[in-house]
């Protein structure tokens, strides 16, 4: 298991983001060398956990819980030949591009060490939104990768320092709760009757979802 790619994000205007500035981060080109990665902060403050890497619009994007974005090469390859075209390290918007990681069956909790320092958690699934659709030019991107649930993972910073493309990929630790990326994302996207298992997961759980599982279990029992 290993980092194929590093990749960071500069500030640019597009024509379909909501952000209220019009400019986006989500073009994510693999970075020439190592790059710092430390936790950014709450979310609506915080912005990225990778130094020069921009996270435009804080108030769905960035901070602790979803510092870090990681996608699955094999998943890229995977959609390759359904949307007919190459898909390059990072255009999914993801910062970290790995191989030999099943990234959106990783269990929330599950820690990572990547290279001699780094340490980070897997807190959360991705949801896709209008500016990733806008991104991929895709009809219906949405739906479609929501269909699919082959969603990556958002992690939390926990021991800061330097990545680079080829560090080798640990697992560290994974709880015994079953708990996935996948199965969260779907929780909360299509499958609301999972929410309650989520909360097997405790803690570790992005802290807007804890929150969401949480409130269904007491929406249930009142």
């Amino acid at each position: 298991m290993k980092l194929l790619s590093v990749n960071v994000g500069r500030p640019r205007p597009v024509p379909y983001t909501s952000q209220p500035d019009g400019v986006t981060g989500i073009d994510k080109q693999p970075a020439g060398g190592p790059v710092r990665v430390a936790a950014p902060g709450p979310k609506g403050v915080g912005a990225s956990g990778l130094a020069g890497d921009a996270v435009c619009d804080t108030r769905h994007h960035g901070g602790d819980d979803q510092a870090v974005y990681a996608y699955a090469r094999e998943d890229l390859d995977a959609w390759e030949p359904e949307l007919g075209r190459p898909l390059a390290n990072g255009c999914f918007g993801e910062n970290l591009t790995t191989d030999g990681l099943d990234v959106s069956g990783a269990l929330i909790g599950e820690r990572w060490r990547i290279g001699p320092q780094v340490v980070l958690e897997v807190t959360a699934g991705r949801i896709p939104c209008a500016t990733f659709q806008g991104h991929m030019g895709e009809r219906g991107w949405v739906k479609r990768f929501t269909r699919k649930a082959a969603t990556g993972a958002y992690l939390r910073v926990i021991e800061p320092g330097e990545i680079r493309a080829g560090d080798p990929v640990e697992i560290l630790y994974r709880p015994d709760h079953g708990v996935t990326a996948a199965m969260q994302f779907r929780a909360v996207t299509t499958e609301r009757e999972l929410l309650p298992r989520l909360l097997a997961a405790g803690e570790a759980l992005h802290s807007e979802t804890l929150a969401q599982a949480r409130k269904y279990v007491a929406g249930q029992q009142a």
